[in-house]
C-alpha cells in the first residue's frame, strides 16, 4: 500500500517506519521540520521519503493521521482533497495542555473527524497502546501468541485496510464495530496511558483478550 503519514511525532514516526519496514510505500509528512522528515525517512529505508501533507496524500491508498487535536483542520486543509481517502487516526481529542479529552459521552474525536473529512473514510486505530510499545511488538510479530488491537469504523473496506496494517505492525485485530464505538476506545486510550506511564514497569506494555468456555 502507498500510505501517507499526517503527523510525524511519537505515533506518526514509529508507525510510519513499521509500516515502511513492512514493504509499504510510505511518506512522513508535518513536522515542524523538513530535516525531521527526512530523518526519519531515512531511518526508515528505501521504501520511506519526506514530503508535504498534500504530497502524503496524493496517490495514497490510506492516510495516517497522527496530530494533536488542535492541529487536526490545519493539517486536513493542507492534505487537500481527501474524497474517498481512507483515514486512520490515533489521534485522541485532548486539550492543549494533554490533560484531559475534550469530546465524549455523545461524540468522539474519530466522529468528529469524520465530520471534518466527509466524504472521507474514517478509522479509530492504533491510540490504546502507548509509541513506545510498538517496536517490539514488531520484533515479535512471528510469533503465534499476539498482542490485541482494537479498531473501528462504518466503512467495511476501510476496516480491512485497517485490520491488515494492524497485523502488519504486529497485532492481532479486533473488530469493535462502528466508528460510534470511538466514543469507548478513546477513553481506553486514557486508562492504558495511565498504567503505561504512571506505573512502575514501564509504557513498552500491550494488552490481549481471550475467550474462555466452559
Amino acid at each position: 500500500m502507498k500510505i501517507g503519514i499526517l503527523g510525524s511525532g511519537l505515533m506518526g514516526g514509529k508507525l510510519g517506519t513499521l509500516f515502511a519496514k513492512a514493504g509499504h510505500e510510505v511518506i512522513f509528512s508535518y513536522a515542524k521540520t523538513t530535516g525531521k522528515l527526512e530523518r526519519l525517512a531515512k531511518e526508515a529505508g528505501n521504501k520511506a521519503k519526506a514530503g508535504t501533507p498534500a504530497e502524503a496524500a496524493q496517490g495514497a491508498d490510506v492516510l495516517l493521521l497522527a496530530v494533536h487535536w488542535s492541529k487536526t483542520e490545519d493539517v486536513l486543509k493542507k492534505a487537500g482533497n481527501l474524497s474517498g481517502k481512507v483515514i486512520i487516526t490515533c489521534s485522541l481529542p485532548m486539550d492543549v495542555p494533554n490533560s484531559k479529552l475534550v469530546l465524549g459521552l455523545t461524540t468522539s474525536g474519530a466522529e468528529e473527524l469524520a465530520k471534518m473529512a466527509p466524504k472521507a473514510k474514517v478509522v479509530s486505530a492504533f491510540n490504546t497502546v502507548p509509541s513506545e510499545v510498538f517496536f517490539g511488538v514488531f520484533g515479535a510479530r512471528k510469533k503465534a501468541d499476539k498482542p490485541s488491537l482494537v479498531y473501528c469504523a462504518d466503512d467495511a473496506g476501510a476496516k480491512k485496510t485497517a485490520a491488515k496494517l494492524i497485523a502488519d505492525v504486529g497485532f492481532e485485530p479486533v473488530d469493535l464495530g462502528g466508528l460510534k464505538n470511538a466514543r469507548y476506545t478513546e477513553p481506553l486510550a486514557l486508562l492504558m496511558a495511565e498504567i503505561a506511564y504512571g506505573g512502575k514497569k514501564g509504557p513498552e506494555m500491550a494488552y490481549q483478550f481471550k475467550w474462555f468456555k466452559n
